[in-house]
């Protein structure tokens, strides 16, 4: 089906530190094609830098992101690129099928689609997106899985393809009870990033004003008390000294980290400008 789609396309295929014959095996059928590649990784180092591996040798201008445990069929590629051939910068495909993590990834899918707004129900998923995507997303450890909600935020459009799930053929799931703490601080990471990386003056600055006027009441009753009342009450006096203290000094961090976003963001345009440079030069 991907011959006869019009499709040009090469297989780059990552290696990600396995012990078994993968990576011979995989040596073959790049000696014998020429639309094959090949990259291996002396360590497992996790999905992330597989798919920052493969960004790297890959020629394409759409990036197709496909587990190799055959849970997905590879004659769904076309369908899942088509709406990247109508505008849209990145697809996600939604599972269709029966699987052993479905009432989890309802959960997680939930909770993203109530955090981000994400008008997509399967985040976590097989993938399609243009080269610009891959380029300008931040890509930390396992935070591929919340590039579609990232990729929103930076104003890219999204688009959803059913896609049809079959039982595990081969590997097995990394899945464990100990992935929900990780991911729900994942997802608290990734909602602090997108909410607050450019804008922290919005959380320093809120903190730090509501310690404030605490510390004025505060003020005031201790105020209260000594003079209509004769109560001198010291410790109320040292906590209006501290939540006063507290929230100037979240004030002053507020202001470094906008120094600090403002540095970051003429940082990017400028490796934007250099990318696009080399991508002219070419």
């Amino acid at each position: 089906m991907i011959r006869n789609s019009g499709l040009a396309c090469e297989l780059i295929i990552v290696d990600d530190g396995s012990q078994d014959k993968t990576f011979d095996e995989a040596q073959k059928y790049q000696s014998r094609n020429n639309f094959v590649k090949v990259v291996r990784h002396s360590r497992n180092r996790g999905i992330t830098d597989a798919l920052l591996s493969g960004f790297g040798v890959a020629k394409g201008e759409i990036f197709v992101f496909y587990p190799a445990d055959l849970q997905y069929e590879p004659k769904e590629i076309p369908k899942l690129v088509e709406p990247l051939r109508k505008g849209a910068d990145i697809v996600t495909g939604w599972k269709v099928g029966r699987y052993e993590k479905k009432f989890v990834s309802s959960i997680y899918n939930a909770l993203s689609r109530w955090l981000f707004k994400a008008p997509v129900h399967d985040l976590n998923s097989v993938k399609a997106f243009k080269r610009e995507v891959a380029e300008t997303l931040p890509f930390r450890r396992d935070l591929h899985r919340y590039m579609v909600v990232i990729a929103a935020q930076e104003g890219y459009t999204l688009e959803e393809v059913r896609m049809t799930l079959h039982p595990r053929r081969y590997g097995k799931s990394k899945f464990g009870f100990w992935r929900i703490p990780v991911g729900v601080l994942d997802l608290i990471a990734v909602k602090f990033q997108i909410t607050f990386g450019k804008k922290p003056m919005l959380l320093f600055g809120t903190v730090g004003t509501l310690l404030i006027i605490a510390g004025f009441l505060a003020g005031f009753i201790a105020l209260y008390l000594r003079f209509f009342h004769g109560i001198g009450f010291r410790p109320l006096l040292y906590f209006v000294i501290l939540l006063v203290l507290a929230g100037l000094s979240l004030f002053a961090l507020g202001f470094i980290g906008e120094g600090i976003a403002n540095a970051s963001e003429r940082l990017e345009r400028i490796e934007k400008e250099i990318k696009l440079g080399i991508k002219k030069q070419r």
